[in-house]
């Protein structure tokens, strides 16, 4: 019983590590100490630079001191929703740069795709399919009767 007991934590303690220093979960913790880093970047480009620029044309006020009372002075509640608009324009400036990350990388990878793979034209349908194709993927055209594994040629 007490060697039961014993060995299930140590099969814990050794799944857990074996998860914690999986490839995957040391990439997702660069990722996030990266992002929190962008994230103060970003959070200091509207702050200093977009902000007061924006504010220019809102009659020199900062965006983080628009606000309104709710009630009265005394007794209400200070509804800052210029903290909010600046909120919303750092995640509108995340949210431009992770898709001009996304986009930049999958034109990297189709590019590098593309190069990889040797194509062929199809002599029925015209479409362009890989070189090593014995079937075209379209229109199903066998290509080569003699490149087709006998265990799927029809008799």
């Amino acid at each position: 019983m007490i060697k039961r007991a014993v060995k299930k934590p140590l099969k814990f303690v050794q799944e857990f590590r074996s998860f914690a220093t999986r490839s995957n979960v040391m990439d997702l913790a660069i990722a996030v100490i990266v992002g929190a880093a962008f994230n103060a970047i970003v959070t200091s480009f509207v702050g200093d630079l977009f902000t007061p620029l924006l504010s220019i044309f809102a009659g020199g006020a900062s965006f983080s001191d628009l606000g309104v009372w709710v009630g009265p002075e005394e007794t209400g509640g200070w509804l800052a929703y210029g903290k909010f608009v600046q909120a919303t324009i750092n995640f509108l400036i995340v949210a431009f740069a992770v898709f001009l990350l996304v986009k930049a990388l999958n034109l990297l990878l189709n590019k590098k795709i593309a190069h990889e793979t040797p194509k062929k034209c199809c002599p029925y349908c015209a479409s362009e399919i890989p070189k090593a194709a014995v079937r075209c993927p379209l229109c199903t055209t066998v290509l080569d009767e003699e490149a087709v594994p006998q265990r799927l040629q029809t008799s």
